[in-house]
């Protein structure tokens, strides 16, 4: 943020640009206009698991819209002051948690939990186009002002609720205790601890995601370079310490008790292995989203509320959290597009003109999301136009809905969405047999939304991938400057190891994106391999460069007179 900051707002791969070289400043938005189209797509389907999960979340999430509107209308045309919009938001979005499985308001929310997980993907990506070609004081800033007082009353209730069950035990009374193991050093079914455990924890200890936020959006809205510590500093620990009771939800929460499959109470250590005796089980967004919203609702109601409120509340949490991650990730995208069409022709005529437009460059961006998003895995062996055009072969249904129930419906879900799930395969199969637009329907029915349960992992080494990139620009910011920079540089080479080695895995280690007979996916595969490959030239650059550069300011820097301000 204060290296963005002292380069006028700019965001960090403009910042590599000029601290290393225009080739850089390329290598780098490639890889941000990557890593932005994963978690633009993965969030989509975050957002819609958990509306489809916690029906009751889906009320106080759109309604956070208008509200947002009005606080940004009220502060920046008519000039009132924050205290009374923000108390009346509170108030409007925990009401429709409250009663939003009463009345018309359920009914809204039972009819909207209807929709497939694809058509939820395109209808949050079209809200995501909407708030990123307006300006940032209309929706987005007032949308992220609601969601930071909700996060604060949140944490707030979590934390109160830890200690009440600390000491009274749970809504039903069970003594409050880690149920999950202190050290499992061989899960099973799961993949290497070194460097898994370091792209599947993200966000709480380090983010490259952030990164970007920082120095694309949030160093604009800074007053003063001093208050850079608070907001980018205060903001990481808060993250830690959120992250921190995440662990302790899915950790012991769920050991006060959660719902069996066959409808019985589990308790403590068998309430953990209901969600993680594999890594099979605890696969899924579903069942991820689940595992926090079921623990910290336990917390919740030791403290006296419903279990329906409870898990409303915290339904609502990850959806709106999901959503501000959303929609700035997709203006940062847009701005990402519009710099790679600049940079590829300058001026504003021609092929890419439409690329340096806002809305062009924010159609591209939901567009590719979308498409990503939706796309089925490559080794479901249906596409399609297959489905279209009615040529399914028999081998072809037989070995997809294999795939579907191995692959995708995990063994110990709950048992009527096994059934929910096969059951409407089944039949869009035989409809798919009939050809024409019934059977590309039926695809979108079934496969649409399913392929995008892959991209957790890409999306985990690509967000700390841009975390290790962060830190080299950092380090050449610190090293122009005749500064100490060991201290970046250390961690900058474990997040730039720990990501290019899990990516490696996941293309060239069975069952890969790139090896034969494995979960072959030529879309993931390719964009791990781009990414690789960036990430390699951008590090021979900088090696090139680092002997020269020791000393010697960047063309056009201007320092501040207190550099130890900050």
């Amino acid at each position: 943020m204060v290296v963005s900051l002292r380069n006028n707002g700019q965001t960090v791969g403009d910042v590599a640009g000029r601290l290393l070289n225009k080739r850089v400043r390329l290598l780098f938005l490639f890889i941000l206009f990557m890593a932005l189209t994963v978690v633009l797509a993965i969030f989509g389907l975050v957002i819609a698991a958990v509306f489809k999960q916690y029906p009751a979340a889906i009320i106080p999430c759109v309604v956070q819209i208008p509200i947002a509107v009005a606080i940004g209308v009220l502060l920046h045309r008519k000039g009132i002051g924050l205290l009374m919009p923000s108390i009346a938001a509170l108030g409007v979005m925990y009401l429709t948690v409250i009663y939003g499985n009463v009345g018309v308001l359920g009914e809204w929310n039972a009819a909207m939990a209807g929709w497939s997980i694809w058509t939820w993907v395109l209808v949050l990506l079209g809200y995501s186009y909407v708030a990123s070609v307006l300006p940032v004081w209309t929706l987005l800033q007032p949308r992220d002002y609601i969601n930071s007082l909700q996060l604060i009353s949140a944490l707030g209730l979590i934390v109160l609720g830890l200690f009440a069950a600390a000491f009274s035990g749970g809504s039903g009374e069970p003594e409050l205790s880690m149920a999950a193991p202190a050290f499992n050093a061989h899960p099973e079914g799961a993949p290497m601890i070194f460097p898994f455990l370091f792209i599947t924890i993200a966000c709480g200890a380090v983010s490259g995601f952030h990164c970007l936020v920082s120095s694309g959006t949030s160093s604009k809205q800074i007053s003063k370079e001093p208050d850079a510590r608070f907001v980018g500093y205060g903001s990481m620990l808060t993250e830690g310490f959120l992250a921190t009771l995440v662990i302790l939800a899915c950790g012991a929460g769920l050991g006060l008790g959660v719902a069996s499959a066959g409808g019985e109470t589990l308790v403590g250590e068998a309430a953990w292995n209901e969600r993680y005796a594999s890594w099979g089980d605890a696969a899924g967004l579903g069942a991820k989203v689940g595992a926090f919203v079921d623990g910290s609702a336990n917390f919740l109601e030791s403290l006296g509320l419903s279990a329906v409120v409870a898990v409303a509340l915290m339904g609502v949490l990850v959806a709106s959290f999901a959503g501000t991650t959303l929609d700035t990730a997709c203006r940062l995208q847009r701005y990402v597009i519009q710099e790679l069409g600049r940079t590829l022709q300058e001026k504003k005529e021609g092929s890419f003109a439409w690329l340096q437009n806002k809305h062009g460059a924010t159609i591209c961006a939901v567009t590719l999301a979308a498409f990503m998003a939706v796309t089925p895995p490559s080794y479901s062996h249906v596409s399609f136009f297959d489905a279209l055009q009615g040529t399914l072969t028999v081998e072809q249904e037989n070995s997809t809905l294999s795939d579907y129930r191995e692959g995708l419906v995990k063994k110990r879900m709950i048992s009527e969405n096994i059934e929910k799930k096969v059951g409407g395969l089944t039949l869009s199969l035989d409809k798919m047999k009939d050809g024409g637009l019934s059977g590309a329907w039926a695809w979108l029915s079934s496969f649409a939304g399913t392929g995008g349960l892959l991209l957790w992992p890409l999306f985990g080494a690509t967000n700390q991938l841009l975390a290790g990139l962060s830190f080299l620009v950092i380090t050449f910011y610190l090293w122009r400057r005749g500064k100490p920079v060991w201290f970046v540089v250390i961690p900058m080479i474990f997040m730039l190891v720990m990501p290019m080695w899990a990516m490696c895995h996941q293309l060239f280690v069975a069952p890969g994106w790139l090896v034969e007979g494995g979960k072959t996916d030529y879309l993931l595969g390719g964009i791990g391999l781009a990414t690789i490959a960036l990430e390699i030239w951008m590090i021979f650059e900088a090696f090139q460069l680092f002997p020269k550069a020791k000393g010697v300011l960047e063309p056009g820097a201007i320092e501040p007179q207190t550099v130890s301000e900050v």
